[in-house]
């Protein structure tokens, strides 16, 4: 049974997680311990075959209903199944937790949404695919990607090679969201195009980007300047995602983040969506939810 795991391991993490016994047997189980926790591994179970009905049931899905329903945060777990898109290869691609669903959401109702969080939370992968959807559904005739194109500023002159050159180290995560979503020869043809574009976060300067689907990447690395810049370039029909993690600002210590700055004065505007994505919302291996957990208690004690 999809339900209980490889080898009975989704039946050893739950043990783990509320301290009581199961014994599972073919399709049946028995739950022994306190009736309060007895209650709550039910209901996990019960969310896990709702999964386990369209896909085998993955890892993090299985950390994502324990922890809501540790925290008796209300959840539907159907959420988990709905479909985002579709990769070159037929992988459907979903979101992994209810942040993550929450920020998808948030991208399809709103023109500007900030995608804020920590590493491996699909910050960015999920918004090239909803980009990826819009242009093959016609809501938008191209994409375009963006991203500070060095730590402390746009400094592209002292970097080898022609712009296309300068800029690839910097976009490499977008380039492979993209490939994955489209097929290699598939995202070339439109690069040639012009139907994706990638730019230096200067290069908008100027411009005013209309039927687009935009993408910032690594926003926290923008200064106030580039910011405000970047986002009046907003034209009719255009979608804008902001990517970043506030916790890695690389500016120098003198120097606001333009994200950071951006999140108080938009957070009442309307159209504006702040979506913050958390350790819970990690996708990676399990033990990059533990590391950033162990450095926000050490960054809490100093």
């Amino acid at each position: 049974m999809d339900v209980f795991g490889e080898l009975d391991s989704n039946v050893d993490k739950i043990k783990a997680e509320f301290f009581v016994e199961i014994f599972a047997s073919g399709n049946s189980v028995k739950i022994v311990g306190q009736e309060e926790d007895v209650k709550k591994v039910l209901e996990v179970f019960n969310a896990l075959e709702v999964l386990s009905k369209k896909d085998t049931v993955k890892p993090q899905q299985l950390s994502t209903v324990i922890d809501c329903v540790k925290s008796g945060e209300k959840f539907d777990v159907s959420d988990l199944l709905s479909t985002v898109a579709v990769t070159a290869r037929g992988k459907i691609v979903r979101a992994k937790t209810f942040g993550q669903k929450k920020y998808v959401d948030a991208i399809k109702k709103n023109n500007i949404v900030f995608g804020v969080g920590p590493a491996g939370t699909g910050k960015t992968y999920l918004a090239v695919a909803l980009a990826v959807s819009a242009m093959k559904n016609h809501e938008v005739d191209r994409i375009i990607l963006t991203r500070p194109a060095v730590e402390a500023g746009e400094k592209l002159g002292f970097l080898p090679g022609d712009l296309s050159e300068k800029v690839d180290p910097y976009l490499r995560p977008l380039f492979d969201a993209l490939q994955e979503m489209m097929g290699e020869d598939n995202y070339l043809r439109h690069i040639e195009s012009g139907k994706i574009e990638i730019a230096p976060l200067a290069y908008m300067r100027g411009r005013t980007l209309s039927n687009s689907f935009i993408i910032l990447d690594e926003a926290q690395n923008t200064t106030k300047e580039q910011m405000k810049m970047f986002l009046t370039r907003m034209g009719d029909n255009s979608r804008i995602v902001v990517t970043g993690d506030v916790t890695q600002i690389d500016l120098p210590h003198n120097v606001e983040s333009g994200m950071k700055n951006a999140l108080e004065v938009l957070k009442d505007v309307d159209g504006i969506k702040i979506v913050n994505l958390t350790a819970k919302d990690v996708v990676r291996h399990e033990l990059v939810t533990r590391i950033i957990h162990a450095y926000e208690a050490y960054e809490s004690r100093t």
